[in-house]
């Protein structure tokens, strides 16, 4: 605990008991927000009737219509996040802050990652009249925060970033023993999935796996061709490739989707993230960059093979059987977009070969899974 508060774990519980309407502060993105909803989990079932409001980015609230534990969503880019572009304008800003002062809420959790400083984010709930505020903080926040859990991250430990924001919700009383992630995937995605899946697209009987290209950061991406050789090497041991990727990301796909020398089938473009749910639900496997359907498949039990960067350690996927393929380098968890040596080593270091063992081997392991089954 920080000294900049006084009293027990058993104190700060009662504090927090009667806290009915309470702000998750989450200004990440979607794979950010998913690796939450275990502690938002926690932090409904330890009161009746608690309803959560998520503030995060734009990007982030789209996935808010598909978790459960959110009942309202408010969407905020704020200056000091790295995905927010320059701006001079505080409009936005005053416009946010007097939007959480009129919801009135009784408590706030600042949700970051240990490389993040909490303080602007506990600053606007300062601002936003919210009388009780919980944080982990590398620095002594005086009056910004009411409940300050000192940061351990990492010269103690790294922690999984789901133990870690279950861990801060426990400090208050709020503990949950389902850790698992929560995703729910809409009826008409499952529609939509089931017309795009049809006779002709994709063979019932034949062995398939969704393969993600995409990712925000250039130093996530492992090389297109080397996921249009991954769709050749697949097809080859009789497993079709469907390619997803958003609608920016559609140009490159196509790419990888012609190289492939027409094995795979490429739904990039096509899928809102209700689909995208549908489709990960739907298949045995998921080969993806560490972005958001790697979170998206562990939410809804579908095994990974994470092709995972060492930007930072802490975001493999919870919960489901997986692959985590990289190569140990000596500039590991930079932090960075772009790999600051130019190399990219840890990534584009990794050969077909590998992968293709890898989900060949994940696919044997799972077979058993139950899956629901496509409308062909």
């Amino acid at each position: 605990m920080g000294e900049a508060v006084s009293g027990t774990p058993r104190q700060w519980s009662e504090e927090w008991r009667e806290a009915l309407d309470v702000l998750c502060v989450r200004l990440d993105t979607v794979g950010d927000v998913l690796m939450t909803t275990p502690a938002m989990k926690a932090l409904k079932q330890a009161r009746p009737g608690r309803r959560l409001t998520l503030l995060t980015s734009r990007r982030g609230a789209a996935i808010a219509p598909l978790v459960p534990e959110i009942d309202e969503v408010v969407a905020y880019d704020p200056p000091w996040m790295k995905a927010t572009g320059p701006r001079t304008d505080v409009s936005a800003d005053r416009m946010t802050i007097d939007r959480l002062r009129a919801m009135r809420f009784d408590a706030a959790v600042i949700f970051t990652v240990y490389s993040q400083n909490p303080q602007p984010a506990s600053l606007l709930c300062y601002l936003a009249d919210v009388p009780l505020r919980l944080a982990h903080s590398r620095e002594n926040p005086y009056g910004l925060l009411t409940h300050w859990v000192a940061e351990p991250e990492p010269e103690r430990f790294i922690r999984h970033e789901v133990r870690r924001q279950l861990d801060l919700v426990r400090e208050v009383g709020c503990g949950t023993s389902d850790e698992g992630m929560s995703l729910s995937v809409p009826d008409a995605g499952r529609e939509r999935v089931a017309a795009l899946l049809a006779p002709g697209r994709l063979d019932p009987a034949q062995p398939w796996v969704v393969l993600h290209s995409g990712a925000s950061a250039a130093s996530r991406r492992w090389p297109p061709k080397k996921f249009a050789e991954l769709a050749r090497q697949l097809a080859r041991r009789g497993v079709k490739p469907v390619l997803t990727g958003t609608a920016s990301e559609r140009a490159v796909v196509e790419t990888i989707a012609d190289a492939s020398d027409g094995v795979a089938l490429s739904l990039a473009g096509l899928l809102g993230l209700g689909e995208l749910a549908a489709l990960i639900e739907l298949t045995p496997l998921v080969v993806s960059n560490n972005t958001a359907p790697v979170h998206m498949a562990a939410a809804l039990g579908t095994p990974v093979v994470d092709l995972y960067a060492l930007t930072n350690p802490q975001h493999t996927p919870w919960g489901v059987p997986n692959r985590v393929l990289n190569r140990n380098v000596d500039c590991k968890y930079c932090y960075k977009s772009v790999c600051p040596e130019r190399h990219h080593r840890c990534l584009a270091g990794v050969t077909v070969s590998e992968v293709a063992k890898a989900s060949m081997s994940l696919l044997a392991e799972t077979t058993a899974r139950a899956k629901p089954k496509v409308a062909l």
